[in-house]
């Protein structure tokens, strides 16, 4: 049997127009789920937009800190904090979890195989997020369909069952140049890796620049197979 949220889903749903959604759809979900809706930023491009997006609105923002990001991440989530004026709420890996994982298998062990870097993901990022959403009921993402390929079928407002939260993505089917203009028309503080080739910035030692011609995630676990590279943060249904 259904929940109450996911009947709510489906009401959200059956009121769109082939799947798309008005400007204004942020602002509902806002006031309709009021104190229940929470963004998540890796301070990307993407989500540079869309904290632009919901800085005026009652919707929550948080990030994870994974332990090994970039510099270049934490001073743009700090020049974030004081453009914005909004709180950016912290998730951390469980210490304990964190700590006979690296004392078992090394800190760099995610190299070795897809599953040990998925484990590493799993405490560094996916437990975290499930502590993050506790308590809401929207989620909303700076996901965009170019991205990836598995991501091109995506619905913008779709039901996620793992963590019982409705998930919106406002910018999904916005292009890549949408949003670079989008940054430097309202001067967002942005990550400056982006303008040395890096195009999603995750951690350090699993992100690098692309080189021309490559695919948009070629950058993220680059020894591993293309249709591997997903951390376990976005399962679409």
């Amino acid at each position: 049997m259904e929940n109450t949220l996911e009947i709510e889903f489906e009401n959200l749903l059956g009121k769109a127009s082939s799947g798309t959604f008005e400007p204004d759809f942020l602002e509902n979900l806002a006031n309709r789920f009021s104190g229940e809706v929470i963004f998540s930023t890796s301070f990307s491009y993407e989500d540079q937009v869309v904290t632009h997006l919901v800085k005026n609105l009652n919707i929550d923002i948080f990030t994870l800190d994974t332990g090994r990001l970039f510099e270049q991440t934490y001073e743009t989530w700090a020049s974030s904090r004081a453009f914005f004026k909004k709180n950016i709420k912290a998730y951390y890996p469980d210490p304990e979890a964190l700590q006979e994982f690296v004392s078992e298998n090394g800190p760099d062990s995610f190299y070795q195989s897809v599953e040990k870097r998925k484990a590493c993901c799993n405490i560094r990022k996916v437990q975290p997020l499930k502590q993050a959403l506790q308590g809401y009921k929207v989620w909303i993402t700076g996901l965009r369909s170019e991205h990836s390929a598995g991501r091109g079928q995506m619905p913008q407002l779709e039901w996620d069952p793992d963590h019982q939260v409705i998930k919106f993505h406002p910018i999904l089917h916005w292009t890549t140049q949408q949003v670079a203009e989008y940054v430097q028309n309202h001067q967002l503080p942005y990550n400056y890796l982006h303008k040395k080739g890096f195009v999603s910035i995750g951690c350090e030692p699993c992100t690098r620049a692309i080189k021309e011609g490559e695919d948009f995630r070629a950058g993220r676990w680059w020894w591993e197979d293309a249709d591997k590279k997903e951390c376990g943060l976005h399962v679409h249904q």
